[in-house]
């Protein structure tokens, strides 16, 4: 069968989400070289991940791990990978929820709930669950 387009856009962002995560992660465990450059982008998420000290960067590597994992399997074809992918999207659906509510912030927010709730959809589709073995 072949792999639907959807499965390597998932992979893809999820590919990315590493690539970030590992990134802020490392910043946070190594506080003080160049790569603290990145936090201009969005220096309220710094205070906030600054006050958990290293551990928060510890948590960032093992998310940037599981998610490389994920994308790995998916483009491998492993149900367990299909699983954790609709985990990953669906706890991070819920916590932009959970801020949407707090912060208010509809742009940010908001299209965290879309975009998570549009893979899940994605990850749904019966020609998806069919190539990793489900019954459609």
């Amino acid at each position: 069968m072949r792999k639907p387009i959807v499965v390597s856009v998932i992979a893809a962002f999820l590919f990315a989400a590493t690539l970030i995560a590992l990134v802020v992660g490392l910043t946070l465990i190594f506080p003080g070289t160049p790569a603290d450059r990145v936090w201009e982008l969005n220096k309220p998420a710094y205070e906030h991940f600054r006050t958990f000290g290293r551990a928060s960067g510890i948590s960032l590597v093992i998310l940037g791990l599981i998610t490389a994992g994920t994308a790995m399997g998916l483009i491998h074809r492993r149900q367990w990978a299909w699983w954790i992918a609709i985990g990953i999207f669906t706890v991070n659906g819920a916590g932009d929820i959970v801020s949407l509510v707090i912060t208010r912030d509809v742009l940010r927010s908001g299209s965290g709930v879309l975009i998570a709730m549009f893979f899940i959809f994605c990850l749904l589709r019966p020609e998806v669950r069919s190539f990793f073995d489900w019954h459609a």
